[in-house]
């Protein structure tokens, strides 16, 4: 029973024994793999740029010459490329996780460290990424027009609620992909149902009759609602209005903790045999 019991006490962990060192670990393998992703790059981070910028230029090219979409949203571009900078985050992050665990295989098999580490270290590589992206998009609204208020300190919930949300999922995929390989495909199916249930091309409220439930049972939904009000333009609705009133708006946000404490739960669960599973 001592050699049963041993080998379990040292057998590899979602947080390993130190939480300083694995949140050291965490931020190092984030912070390499941010440098690495443009070493040698003339451009640098200006590519992590390069496709929301390209993607909100088509969009908005065809939304507003083509469709004559957005004509009575104030600060409609604004808008556009605020909700495809966090929507490219959230993809970033989620589509990272899926092979992540497989991506360190290597890494997994011959050293013990908290496994953890790697889901969340790709969360922080995209978080750096969102950083520097929102600088841009904090430019570009200036210059669009749209005044400086406090409201704007309501991004810093909206991201931390985003990244909760993406992280759990994450998690979710990166130990559910090492049993099954069909995840991915699955994931990028989902991920498109959720694009266009979401609104990035469109406010929550030209989705009319579906504009309650729709902000109430999506939580990326409900956090773009609030970040157009809270950043883009003050008379838009809140995530209170949008969802009916009362204390509908928790919902979201009741999901969103779900949603991370199932991610959590699981990936500890399948931690120690992740490495013999790969």
């Amino acid at each position: 029973m001592s050699v049963v019991a041993n080998r379990r006490r040292h057998a590899p962990s979602a947080f390993g024994d130190d939480l300083r060192r694995f949140w050291n670990l965490t931020v190092t393998l984030a912070v390499t793999d941010f440098k690495l992703r443009y070493f040698g790059s003339v451009l640098g981070y200006f590519w992590s740029l390069a496709r929301p910028l390209l993607f909100f230029g088509v969009v908005y090219v065809v939304f507003t010459q083509v469709l004559d979409v957005g004509a009575d949203m104030p600060h409609y571009p604004v808008y556009l490329l605020t909700s495809i900078i966090l929507w490219t985050f959230f993809t970033e992050t989620t589509s990272g996780c899926v092979q992540c665990l497989m991506t360190r295989e290597g890494l997994l098999r011959k050293m013990r460290f908290p496994r953890l580490v790697i889901p969340l270290s790709v969360a922080l590589t995209a978080l750096f990424n969102l950083g520097t992206n929102l600088v841009a998009v904090v430019v570009f609204a200036i210059a669009s027009g749209v005044e400086i208020r406090a409201t704007w300190l309501e991004m810093l919930p909206i991201v931390a609620l985003l990244a909760t949300f993406a992280t759990g999922i994450g998690m979710l995929l990166s130990v559910l992909y090492v049993r099954f390989r069909d995840i991915q495909p699955i994931w990028e199916v989902v991920q498109q149902i959720l694009f266009y249930g979401s609104p990035i091309l469109y406010t929550a409220g030209q989705y009319k009759q579906f504009e309650h439930a729709l902000v109430t049972v999506n939580p990326i939904a409900a956090l773009l609602t609030q970040m157009g009000h809270a950043f883009v333009d003050e008379n838009a609705p809140t995530v209170v209005a949008a969802t009916g009133g009362g204390v509908r708006f928790l919902v979201p946000v009741a999901i969103i903790a779900a949603v991370f404490a199932l991610g959590l739960w699981f990936f500890t669960r399948e931690a120690p045999r992740i490495a013999e599973n790969l």
